[in-house]
């Protein structure tokens, strides 16, 4: 039958079964088939089945037009059809080949192959450079420790003079044993320990830190006086005497030896600046009146060596050590000592001294029209709590003070200066960090004459006289 224009399909007949193994096809067959238009169904039936029914749907629309095209549709075998779930297929009778990129699969492998390797290599060089890179980082880092260690002097990394201290048999067990070269080189420093009984050998620690000033508070009880930060950490065997005046006495005893090439008593305890005076503050914690005294009376030793600073004929002579009373310390008694001292034999006059201890004057009140009169008779450090006096900085900012802050500051050292005192704030910010070590930046720029700190590594590690360069490149890596 011929129609026309149109297409006549018959209906699928099953093929008879055989024993080849290749499986039975169903064939549709339109009126008219060209010979050309088998030769192509055949080179249908070799590619894949989706390739196969698109090519097929195309070309019997395009044969609608010319009136009539036989087509087939095979059943896929198994394994044929995995291979075009796999993106494989055949063309032109050829070996299987991708979908994708046309390639056959020995040529995809060894492309997926190269390209793996190119991706392994890269891995590798990414690898490599973030070593390298890491690397340089940590060499820049020690190297930029090293340009600190050796411009701002830090000292004693790996040396410990204290690592046996209060050991069996080391001479230490009455906390009074002095190495002789453990301050040979260290650099006298105007900072002050607060509360330098905290530390893990006391007098010693800061010393060897290469601070100017120390600082103990003592308690009076049963006639002695103990050192302590408060009533639960005193000791019967960590007295005033033993802690301090004892060590002090052994110290200065070792640095002015009598041999016939030297008989002085003047050399200070450190050898880089013999002539530095230590402060030595004393904090009273119980009724001055009372404690006071006794304070005098303990430093008998350091006194009748003439090791005490004193004033005497409108003059301040400077000593070794210098005594200074705060907390519950009375000004009426350091006017007038109960407890006398001696005639010096160290001084150019006859006459007896004033005194050989001295007062922590409020550095915050000490106005032109002050009462009493606080000065280098009578005076030596001028104190204040920063917190109390100055407030809190701006932390935000880094720590810097305040334009009215500042001016309070410049108006506290002034006084302290025209007054020839040693201007010192206490209770400073101890953290954040950068705040604390920016007001310490600060004061030192201004001209404050004592830093009181409680970190001594962290005040002793850097010249806080001027601001470093290299400290802001440092703090950009």
């Amino acid at each position: 039958m011929e129609i026309v224009g149109e297409e006549t399909v018959e209906t699928p007949r099953p093929r008879p079964p055989s024993s080849s193994s290749t499986p039975p096809t169903s064939i549709f067959v339109l009126d008219s088939e060209p010979q050309q238009q088998q030769q192509q169904q055949q080179q249908q039936q070799q590619s894949g089945f989706f390739a196969r029914i698109r090519s097929s749907v195309m070309a019997s629309l395009e044969k609608r037009q010319l009136g009539g095209v036989k087509v087939e549709y095979t059943e896929i075998p198994s394994n044929e059809f995995e291979q075009e779930e796999q993106g494989v297929e055949s063309v032109n009778g050829g070996g299987p080949c991708c979908t994708k990129c046309g390639q056959s699969p020995s040529q995809n492998s060894r492309a997926k192959r190269k390209k793996g390797l190119w991706k392994s290599w890269g891995l590798q060089l990414r690898a490599t450079v973030l070593g390298i890179g890491l690397l340089a980082f940590i060499l820049l880092l020690n190297l930029g420790d090293a340009i600190k260690e050796h411009i701002i002097g830090e000292r004693h990394n790996n040396y410990d003079p204290f690592v046996n201290w209060g050991q069996p048999n080391t001479g230490t067990e009455g906390l009074s044993w002095y190495p002789t070269d453990f301050l040979r080189d260290v650099i006298p420093i105007p900072c002050h320990s607060h509360n330098d009984y905290w530390r893990r050998v006391p007098l010693f620690d800061a010393l060897y830190a290469g601070c100017t000033g120390v600082e103990a508070d003592v308690w009076l009880f049963n006639n002695d006086l103990l050192v302590g930060h408060d009533l639960a950490s005193l000791q019967v065997n960590r007295t005033f005497q033993s802690l301090y005046v004892h060590p002090l006495v052994d110290i200065l005893e070792r640095q002015n030896p009598k041999t016939p090439f030297y008989n002085g008593s003047l050399n200070g305890v450190f050898d880089v600046d013999p002539e530095q005076t230590l402060v030595l503050l004393v904090d009273l914690k119980t009724a001055g009146h009372q404690t006071w005294p006794h304070v005098l009376k303990q430093l008998d030793p350091l006194r009748e060596r003439g090791w005490l600073s004193f004033y005497q004929n409108n003059k301040f002579y400077k000593r070794p050590i210098t005594v200074v009373g705060t907390g519950n310390t009375p000004f009426d008694l350091i006017l007038a000592p109960p407890y006398p001292p001696p005639q010096s034999k160290y001084s150019n006059s006859t006459t007896t001294p004033e005194r050989d201890a001295f007062f922590d004057a409020p550095l915050d009140k000490l106005s032109p029209e002050s009462s009493p009169p606080y000065n280098s008779s009578n005076s030596y450090y001028a104190s204040v709590s920063f917190f109390r006096a100055i407030g809190i900085t701006q932390w935000w900012k880094g720590g810097e003070p305040t334009a009215g802050q500042l001016a309070k500051i410049r108006s506290h050292i002034a006084s302290a200066h025209e007054r020839g005192l040693v201007a010192r704030y206490w209770e400073l910010p101890a953290w954040p960090i950068h705040v604390r070590n920016k007001i310490w930046e600060v004061l030192v720029g201004e001209g404050m004459d004592m830093l009181n700190v409680d970190d001594l590594k962290g005040a002793t590690s850097e010249d806080w006289r001027k601001i470093k360069t290299w400290k802001r490149i440092w703090k950009l890596l």
